[in-house]
């Protein structure tokens, strides 16, 4: 009893140390992700330049993020999570450091390319520690901490860098700002090696892929049914958070007349209760193993929230209702999100799982504004929450398999 006991107490006392780090590394992320935009007003004066030839700084930097997330994955499993994710932070706040302190418009647009290779790593290093370090029982906290802590990033940009600003100017900001991911990367690099390696597994008999070359065999892993599903999954959800956080407003507006503050009170309401729902997610994927429900049914809550908030204008307390519930659903799925993508990958393949299957977030994002932009432009704006509600639908439908699959299981 002793020896259970102190074993128990060893891992949670591992979990204790890697989930605060890997947090870290997801806060940084997510706040890079956003510390241009607050600065474009100073950037664009500083520069001369318009609106548009700013935006080409996040154009490179998306792509350059779509197109390495897959080959981080591969990476992350090759040589490990940890040397990946402080190349990562490091990369990341060099480029933050030379577009503060070097003045050149078309450096800083060579550097968020840059900067879009560092941003590729992080899902693909944070999930693979995450699924391989942390103890199955933790393991849905784990990932509803992982995805809090972004939230939390996102959230505190845009105060932060106009503080910043305010205080060191715009460029000053930006070098403040590459502090941050030294840090973190610095508390990744003190922690001993042994932290970031996984359990030894037993010994297992030869399979047929055993001698394919790591990357033919990935490639067939990333290509099956299911982890296609689990992409097309993704990209689902990018479509439904795109709508509500990108499009409610000035769709809101444009359909019931709905005044600016209140719409935009009702989006407040919206992310506070997605943040809120995140951390019950997680309470709840650490309690269950049917992830797929708890992920059918949370879309569900989307659709039918959605189209509730586009058929008609019930006044201001049935909105925030709405909103609030609608921001609760879409904050409990995602820890069970994870969990699922979890569930369908074999050991020591994770980095390049979850860096396919979270470039399904690029795919949505390249293609939900458009189409969002579409209606709005085409004098449609309550089919922002229509389409919602179809995409809530349509990723219902891709985790179907994950139900008939237990069904085999519980058959057999």
């Amino acid at each position: 009893m002793t020896e259970i006991t102190e074993v128990s107490g060893a891992t949670r006392h591992h979990d204790a140390r890697i989930i605060p780090l890997v947090c870290a590394a997801h806060f940084v992320s997510h706040f890079y992700i956003l510390v241009l935009p607050p600065l474009f007003p100073f950037v664009r004066d500083f520069y001369g330049v318009s609106y548009t030839e700013l935006g080409l700084a996040l154009t490179v930097f998306n792509i350059t993020s779509a197109a390495c997330q897959t080959p981080a994955g591969f990476l992350v499993d090759r040589i490990g999570p940890r040397s990946v994710l402080v190349s990562g932070l490091v990369l990341g706040a060099v480029c933050l450091a030379v577009v503060g302190a070097i003045p050149s418009f078309w450096l800083l647009v060579g550097m968020f390319a840059l900067f879009g290779v560092a941003n590729a790593v992080y899902h693909p290093a944070d999930y693979a520690i995450l699924s391989q370090l942390v103890s199955t029982e933790r393991a849905g906290q784990a990932f509803s901490l992982h995805i809090f802590a972004g939230f939390l990033g996102t959230a505190v940009t845009p105060a932060s860098m106009l503080i910043l600003q305010q205080w060191l100017g715009w460029q000053g900001a930006l070098i403040a700002a590459s502090v941050m991911g030294f840090v973190v990367a610095l508390a990744l690099m003190l922690q001993p090696q042994a932290l970031f390696e996984p359990p030894a597994k037993p010994a297992r008999p030869k399979s047929e892929t055993d001698g394919e070359t790591g990357d033919k065999a990935g490639w067939s892993l990333l290509l099956s049914t299911p982890i296609l599903l689990n992409l097309l999954f993704f990209v689902m959800i990018t479509f439904a958070s795109t709508g509500v956080q990108n499009y409610s407003v000035v769709a809101l507006g444009d359909a019931f007349g709905t005044p600016l503050t209140v719409a935009n009170s009702a989006l407040t309401v919206n992310l506070m209760l997605s943040a809120f729902g995140v951390l019950v997610g997680g309470f709840i994927a650490a309690r269950v193993s049917q992830h797929a429900w708890v992920a059918a049914i949370s879309f569900a809550g989307l659709f039918v929230t959605c189209v509730a908030i586009g058929a008609a204008d019930f006044g201001v307390v049935y909105l925030f209702a709405m909103m609030a519930l609608n921001g609760f659903f879409n904050g409990v799925m995602q820890p069970s999100r994870d969990m699922i993508v979890r569930a369908v990958t074999p050991e020591g393949q994770f980095g390049k799982v979850f860096g396919f299957v979270t470039t399904g977030f690029n795919i949505g994002g390249v293609i939900a504004p458009l189409l969002f932009g579409y209606v709005m432009d085409a004098k449609h704006p309550q089919w922002v929450f229509f389409i919602v509600a179809a995409m809530s639908l349509l990723a219902i439908v891709t985790i179907i398999p994950n139900f008939l699959r237990r069904a085999v299981v519980r058959g057999a």
